[in-house]
């Protein structure tokens, strides 16, 4: 069966940087499993598994605007230190969840700390990256109800 809307995909990747470096892998772990068409994984990966079936590897390259896009400057920005009261060792790299413009929960990393502000970045941690993904595809089934229902692979 070859992969196209309303399957369901089974795989297993190892992502990289543009200089190489592992950013994640499912080896050693369950492999991913993703609805296609639902927008379940970063565009251009989702469009470049099209057609293809269980057994075949292959490596794909993501560009930022497929991926998670391009860093948005807007998202980077110094508040106040007060903000994170209670949180005594605040250094860059750190990672929290904050409270987005519309209610919903979005991830931040810090940048930056001096003694007044902390700078936090809001945007994706692979944003403005490349994405270098090494794909082997385990298996493509069709989706039942349920998961069609729910948008996600179960």
């Amino acid at each position: 069966m070859n992969i196209s809307d309303k399957c369901v995909v089974t795989f297993h990747y190892t992502l990289t940087n543009s200089d190489g470096e592992k950013m994640d892998s499912s080896a050693g772990r369950d492999p991913m499993k993703y609805l296609h068409g639902a927008n379940n994984i970063v565009p251009g990966l989702e469009k470049e598994l099209g057609g293809k079936s269980a057994g075949d590897t292959l490596k794909v390259e993501v560009q930022p605007e497929e991926g998670y896009g391009q860093v948005n400057p807007q998202m980077i920005q110094a508040v106040p230190r007060s903000a994170f009261e209670g949180v005594d060792d605040i250094k860059p790299g750190m990672q929290f969840q904050a409270q987005g413009p519309g209610g919903e929960a979005q991830h931040i990393t810090v940048k930056d700390v001096s003694d007044d502000e902390i700078t936090v970045d809001g945007n994706h941690p692979l944003a403005g990256q490349v994405l270098h993904f090494d794909v082997t595809i385990e298996d493509v089934r069709e989706a039942s109800e349920e998961e069609l229902t729910h948008g996600h692979a179960q």
